[in-house]
Formats: structure tokens, C-alpha cells, sequence
């Protein structure tokens, strides 16, 4: 196993973040599409059902190898930035589907 960094630490908690609020978004918009059967809400859940699945990966690469992400540090603040941004998004997302 690899060592893992203050930022991929960070990092792979946001990841679990993600995935918490995107089952939120999967159950809702589940529910919404077996009411409303509309492509959109389709799209909703299959855009949702993606990124877990993108999340939960990165959560295994994040524990398991190093190779995934450089070992600088300008990289691995990249990839906590990035995580970040897609939080903030699936917050954001989530406030108002919950609405």
C-alpha cells in the first residue's frame, strides 16, 4: 500500500464526500425517473450513476497506488483542487435537487 500524502488524503476524503451526496442524487433522481419516466431525469441518473462509479475508483486508486498520481507536490494539490471543485458542485447540485 502506498503512503499517501496530506493532499491525496484530503483528497480521497472529498472523494468519499462525492460519493455520499451522489447515492443522495441517484436515490431522488431514481425515484423521480420510476414517477416521470423523461429522458432528462434518464440522463440525470445515468450522469450520476457515472461519476460514483468514477469516485469509487479513485477512492481504490487513492489507497491502493501511487503510480496513479505523481508523486510532486503540483500534481497532487491539482487533484485536491480538482475533488474540491466537483464537491462544491455536488453540493450545489444536491441542495436543489433536494429542494
Amino acid at each position: 500500500m502506498a503512503t499517501m500524502t496530506p493532499y491525496l488524503t484530503v483528497a480521497s476524503a472529498l472523494s468519499g464526500l462525492n460519493v455520499l451526496l451522489l447515492a443522495a442524487l441517484v436515490a431522488v433522481w431514481w425515484r423521480n425517473y420510476r414517477e416521470f419516466r423523461t429522458p432528462l431525469t434518464l440522463g440525470l441518473l445515468t450522469f450520476a450513476a457515472v461519476l460514483l462509479v468514477e469516485n469509487l475508483v479513485a477512492i481504490g486508486f487513492f489507497f491502493s497506488s501511487s503510480m496513479l498520481y505523481a508523486a510532486t507536490p503540483a500534481s497532487q494539490m491539482t487533484v485536491l483542487v480538482m475533488r474540491a471543485l466537483q464537491f462544491v458542485a455536488l453540493a450545489a447540485l444536491t441542495y436543489v435537487s433536494m429542494q
